[in-house]
């Protein structure tokens, strides 16, 4: 995926100010895009940081019901696991609940050598675009950090008081250096986590490759088509002329039609998608 631009200067700055504040927090909330939560995953974030972790897994709403079920049963061998959707909404009551739990016995220790009070601070951490600033304006019920659906809005580290013994620390969204597998880059693409120049009508292409292999009942219900066997090409196409897509002389408009694709996959109008699952990990995603 060398078309893929993923790693802008600024990630390296924040790289650099996450492993310094490390220091600061007793645990690590990591929030995943429940549609790609391999792909969503930073996975420097295991190796800079061995502190308690708390896993979400956001946008439940656009994703699988099924396929997030699997997604928490798996992260749940190592970490709590909590839902919230694509508009930050969850049972924010448990992370406090949680991360209380998490700490009870180190504040309990502190309390016995004359502590009497410790506020917990959380560093809260994700790729761009994963929807962390909507989770924390709807945990703080205020708009507090800036909300954008592009990448790369966070820059700065920034603290933000939950109440009186729960702190948060907003980090910038930032991925790995490297894409660990093509079909990684290609996820985050699809969903619109990183900039990219590879072409809509490829990607369109391969989203289709993946819709007839996992959903094609939506594939086909979403487009009317007849034969679920084409080839993505032949699909693509009858998608166009089912949608009255044509350009000038009446040839099909297939550049509207990618990107008509790639559109309704972000918007779920094609309906409830997860691009992958645990057992894809070892089929190098």
């Amino acid at each position: 995926m060398e078309n893929i631009h993923w790693y802008p200067g600024h990630m390296a700055k924040a790289k650099k100010a996450i492993l310094n504040d490390l220091k600061l927090v007793d645990i690590v909330i990591e929030i995943l895009d429940a549609r790609i939560p391999y792909s969503s995953k930073n996975p420097e974030i295991d190796i800079w940081s061995k502190k308690p972790k708390i896993v979400i897994l956001n946008k439940v709403d656009m994703a699988d019901e099924k396929s997030t079920a699997i997604w928490r049963k798996y992260f749940e061998n190592k970490n709590p696991v909590i839902l919230t959707n694509a508009r930050g909404e969850s049972s924010f009551k448990n992370i406090t609940d949680i991360a209380e739990s998490i700490m009870k016995e180190k504040l309990e220790k502190l309390k016995s050598r004359g502590r009497i009070f410790k506020p917990i601070r959380a560093m809260i951490v994700g790729i761009p675009n994963v929807g962390k600033s909507t989770f924390i304006n709807s945990y703080v019920n205020k708009y507090i950090a800036k909300v954008a659906n592009k990448p790369g809005v966070t820059r700065n580290n920034q603290w933000i008081k939950i109440n009186k013994s729960f702190e948060l620390l907003d980090t910038p969204g930032m991925l790995a250096p490297k894409l660990t597998t093509e079909t990684g880059g290609l996820n985050l693409a699809l969903t619109g986590a990183i900039g990219y120049t590879l072409d809509n009508y490829s990607l369109s292409i391969k989203l289709l490759e993946i819709l007839k292999k996992r959903y094609p009942k939506l594939l086909i219900e979403r487009y009317k088509l007849k034969n679920i066997e084409n080839t993505s090409i032949n699909i693509l196409n009858e998608i166009a002329n089912n949608r009255g897509f044509f350009i000038k002389g009446g040839d099909l408009d297939i550049n509207r039609t990618s990107n008509m694709i790639l559109e309704e996959l972000r918007s779920t109008k094609i309906g409830k998608i997860t691009l992958e699952l645990p057992n894809d990990i070892n089929q190098d995603l």
